[in-house]
């Protein structure tokens, strides 16, 4: 399944890439891209696995860029 999740208080092209990095490597996701000058996370996950994917998806932001908000991830 595809989103589009907008992304605010991301401050910096390097820390989008860093997220970007980081999404990557949860269990579940297919594909993850951040583009800065949007500030628009793409991502392709495991609709079987939604529910836990979105919760370790706030894990991760939270340790790595904990002022990012995910606007519309549910």
């Amino acid at each position: 399944m595809k989103k589009v999740v907008r992304l605010e208080n991301l401050d910096c092209a390097n820390c989008a890439s860093k997220l970007e990095n980081a999404i990557r490597k949860v269990d579940g996701i297919e594909m993850a891209n951040i583009n800065f000058l949007t500030q628009r996370m793409s991502i392709e996950y495991d609709e079987s696995k939604k529910n836990e994917i979105f919760e370790n998806l706030k894990k991760v932001k939270n340790k790595v860029l904990p002022d990012v908000v995910f606007l519309n991830l549910d």
